[in-house]
């Protein structure tokens, strides 16, 4: 188990990577690296994961906010249901069985690639609508605290649609909108669960490294291409995922 959790956190790099040059993309593969990788139970490693995205993104939205990458006004809009979705969200992680939970994890992974690699390369902005921030940031945050996963992948373009934002502002303040959201998740979860904090600070130390990184390129890189990589990673894990728990 030891050395399956030493993979994992070399691997957990890369999620910091895609939060910090996309704002989305690596959370979504967090709760697999535990579960598969490191070897933890599903239940625990959901809200590890929160732990591990939330401060990940925490780190990444204050890079984006110096740079200027952040949307004060959308990102408490999305938040202020966001949390209290979340919130709600961490009763279910408890009500389904592991078989159930990691199925429904494969189908939203599934999505998440799916919406990534559609992604236009340059996205058509929309105008501000503060019904449809907060009507979204709630089914957001549902889906954060049911699976914990950050949604970056449905934050990032519903803030270019209904905030009317470019895709780079967007991707800044999807990561202050994961950090609010991972703080009432977190919350919900604690009370049905006790965390490794030791492995979850291992997770981090790559994760945080992964995320400077990512902010640091992510002026330099066609976020389209590397956008793409990720979709394909996110649905081979999906297929792998879906097909190992169908047959067990």
């Amino acid at each position: 188990m030891l050395h399956g959790q030493i993979i994992a956190m070399a691997l957990a790099i890369f999620v910091g990577f895609s939060l910090g040059a996309l704002g989305s993309g690596g959370s979504i593969i967090t709760t697999p690296l535990l579960v598969y990788v490191a070897r933890i139970p599903v239940e625990t490693a959901v809200g590890m994961s929160l732990v591990i995205v939330g401060t990940t993104s925490f780190v990444g939205a204050l890079i984006h906010l110096r740079s200027g990458n952040v949307a004060l006004k959308p990102s408490l809009l999305f938040a202020l249901t966001g949390m209290i979705g979340s919130f709600i969200g961490s009763y279910g992680t408890h009500l389904v069985s592991k078989k159930a939970l990691m199925l429904i994890f494969a189908g939203a992974m599934i999505v998440a690639g799916l919406r990534m690699w559609r992604a236009p390369k340059v996205p058509q902005r929309g105008v501000f609508d503060a019904v449809r921030c907060l009507t979204i940031g709630f089914f957001v945050g549902l889906f954060t605290g049911f699976l914990g996963v950050g949604g970056g992948f449905l934050i990032v373009p519903a803030l270019v649609l209904f905030a009317g934002l470019d895709s780079r502002l967007a991707a800044g303040t999807s990561l202050a909108v994961i950090t609010l959201n991972s703080i009432t998740g977190i919350l919900g979860q604690l009370r049905f669960i006790t965390l490794d904090w030791h492995l979850i600070g291992g997770f981090l130390m790559f994760t945080v490294l992964g995320v400077l990184v990512g902010a640091a390129v992510a002026n330099r890189l066609a976020d389209y291409r590397l956008r793409r990589m990720f979709a394909c990673t996110v649905i081979v894990l999906a297929v792998a995922v879906a097909v190992g728990n169908l047959l067990a």
